[in-house]
């Protein structure tokens, strides 16, 4: 599994010209799903995600997480961190898992996800997403 964490203010996905989610301040998770995968990377990375300390104190000492703040979570599903590119000038995507093995893994993350942290929203898989962000700092971490 490899994904990015952007801290954000707020975030919208568009699908088909029509807010699918949004959300205010907090996280942006994009999520790409590799070959290989399984229920415990699932549950590692959605205990990390919501424990991660990206969100300053006073100090300015990044010390507090999403859920200590109380902020949402937006998930947006993406192959395309799955991509290899040691090889040519055009990415591969091998390494990612089947469509629909990838969107059940997908949604089984989600609520996972969401038995971590309630105020969690999400893209639609395998659809063309238009995603609006005001990123934050910026601070964008990766995972996995």
């Amino acid at each position: 599994m490899k994904i990015l964490v952007v801290r954000v203010r707020q975030a919208e996905v568009w699908v088909r010209g029509v807010v699918y989610s949004s959300i205010k301040e907090g996280i942006v998770v994009f999520v790409g799903i590799e070959k290989g995968d399984n229920s415990s990377v699932i549950k590692e990375m959605a205990e990390k995600i919501v424990n991660l300390r990206i969100f300053e104190d006073t100090r300015g000492k990044l010390h507090y997480s999403v859920k200590d703040k109380g902020y949402q979570i937006m998930c947006v599903p993406n192959f395309t961190l799955c991509a290899h590119t040691k090889k040519g000038n055009r990415p591969s995507f091998e390494q990612a898992l089947p469509f629909l093995e990838a969107k059940k893994f997908f949604e089984d993350f989600i609520l996972i996800l969401k038995s971590y942290w309630r105020e969690v929203e999400k893209g639609e898989f395998g659809e063309h997403m238009e995603i609006s962000l005001v990123a934050d700092g910026p601070v964008n971490i990766i995972l996995g």
